[in-house]
């Protein structure tokens, strides 16, 4: 199939979606009722390691675009943390990504955690507890961490600069992407010995403000994720697998004796693309091309993982291998995500709309939410001991709720993962475990506002559907961006 492809908000009923989901050949438990508490195999608690969390809702991390230049919360990230209490979900993983050093933020306004700014990042903590106490109930079971960052090649730490990437390898299509020259240097083996001690010390700064686990990120392009593609890479950090998750290795080894009790998860994009751009024959002045495949010569080897979908015999067999690396070191939290949001989107995060820098999407934006949920669905049965939390479920829109209690029913895995969609209607948890009714004119419809928006340097937030943002000054300098 083609686009432009039918758009789910037009689908009324689960018979109809599970009719399409036919039509296009995909698999996907569905439910035909909304089921509340207790009935809800989403109100089921469940507990590890001593931990426990409430429910089976989780919230991913999101990068706001609205803290200080010097790595603070502003009005803006705390109204954010505060939904993310007000949810109901009992899993809350990572808040936001937060940068363990200044030259690793992914823009001048991401929040950066050293002692200047400890204080004011334990705040988000508090009052995101305060916000779950007031509108939920107790937060005994409420199970919190921080996603702990370097983003490497997207770097871009400072105000009216060009991006300052640091990668570990050159890319033949992605150096171009963000600029990067023959003589910018790649990461030495020393440097990334000191990077490993910041991250340690930036978990132990997170346990002391009361953080339950820690996130390494590895996923979406950045650092972490970088690492484990990094197949031609000389000296102890590339080449065989054992190499390319010494960065990660070392981390937790410095993390059990630095921070013992913390727990540790890792956000994984579980397999990778090609990078894709605008088709240019499609492409008009006034509207983004379909998503096109770069070239590129010979094998394709600058990914981990291979999609779900394709022609591979094991197609996540890397990340299986990743995942049962994390078990031996009793690392059980793996939140499954794929690819970049950076060069390619579509299977990221898909949606119906592109966002500025994007393409029209080349496929049905189901087939990405399935695959994602697929990978989930095939890493939870190889490593049944981990604890997964799935990706994609926002552009299921009305069905969210449908879906995901069959996934978690039916063992696709454990936590059902929503990111975007709480920008929009951050109480949808809460609402679906005690009412079973929606706001429809709250769930968010893939517009990619709230990616368009910090492409341009703005902040991020739900601009056609968050009256707090909708009728604010941003929300007006926004629509003038986009008329433009």
């Amino acid at each position: 199939m083609t686009g432009p492809y039918p758009r789910i908000s037009k689908i009324k009923s689960t018979a109809e979606l599970k009719g399409y989901l036919d039509k296009l050949g995909l698999e996907l438990p569905c439910d035909e009722a909304i089921l509340t508490a207790p009935d809800s195999p989403l109100s089921n608690p469940i507990e590890w390691n001593g931990q426990r969390a409430g429910n089976r809702w989780a919230i991913h991390p999101m990068e706001g675009w609205d803290g200080t230049t010097e790595g603070k919360p502003t009005d803006l990230t705390r109204r954010r943390w505060k939904n993310f209490g007000l949810s109901g979900a009992k899993f809350i993983w990572g808040g936001e990504a937060v940068a363990v050093r200044h030259d690793g933020r992914a823009n001048p306004n991401q929040l950066l955690i050293n002692d200047t700014n400890l204080g004011s990042i334990e705040s988000l903590r508090e009052n995101l507890i305060a916000a779950h106490r007031e509108e939920v109930g107790e937060p005994d079971d409420l199970y919190i961490g921080l996603q702990l960052t370097h983003s490497g090649r997207f770097s871009r730490p400072n105000e009216k600069t060009k991006p300052e990437p640091r990668a570990l390898y050159p890319h033949p299509i992605l150096d171009r992407r963000v600029k990067i020259e023959n003589d910018d240097p790649l990461f030495s083996d020393s440097e990334i010995d000191q990077l490993i001690e910041d991250f340690v010390i930036a978990a132990k700064r997170a346990a002391t403000i009361g953080f339950q686990f820690v996130d390494i990120k590895h996923c979406h392009g950045y650092l972490g994720h970088e690492f484990l593609s990094s197949i031609d890479r000389e000296g102890k950090y590339g080449g065989i697998f054992e190499n390319r998750t010494r960065f990660l290795d070392e981390i937790l080894k410095g993390i059990r004796a630095e921070a013992p009790g913390l727990e540790v998860g890792v956000r994984l994009s579980a397999f990778d693309v090609l990078p894709y751009r605008p088709d240019p024959e499609t492409s008009t002045e006034r509207k983004l091309g379909i998503g096109i495949p770069e070239e590129c010569q010979g094998e394709y080897q600058y990914h981990f993982g291979d999609d779900p979908f394709g022609a591979a015999d094991e197609p996540l067999g890397d990340a299986v291998q990743f995942v049962q690396f994390l078990l031996d070191r009793d690392v059980r939290l793996v939140n499954i995500s794929c690819g970049s949001p950076y060069y390619n989107p579509h299977i990221q995060r898909p949606a119906y709309f592109p966002p500025s820098d994007g393409y029209q999407p080349p496929e049905e934006p189901l087939i990405g939410v399935v695959r994602l949920l697929t990978a989930a669905k095939m890493i939870k049965k190889a490593c049944p001991e981990a604890l997964v939390v799935g990706t994609g479920l926002t552009y299921l829109q009305d069905f969210i709720p449908q879906v995901s209690q069959a996934l978690v029913r039916e063992g696709w895995m454990d936590f059902a993962g929503v990111g975007r969609l709480v920008l929009s209607y951050p109480e949808l948890p809460h609402d679906v475990l005690t009412t079973g009714e929606l706001k429809r004119k709250k769930i968010c419809r893939t517009f990619s506002d709230c990616t368009t928006a910090p492409r341009k340097g703005m902040a991020s937030g739900c601009f056609p559907l968050d009256p707090y943002y909708k009728n604010s000054e941003l929300g007006e300098a926004f629509r003038k961006l986009k008329s433009g």
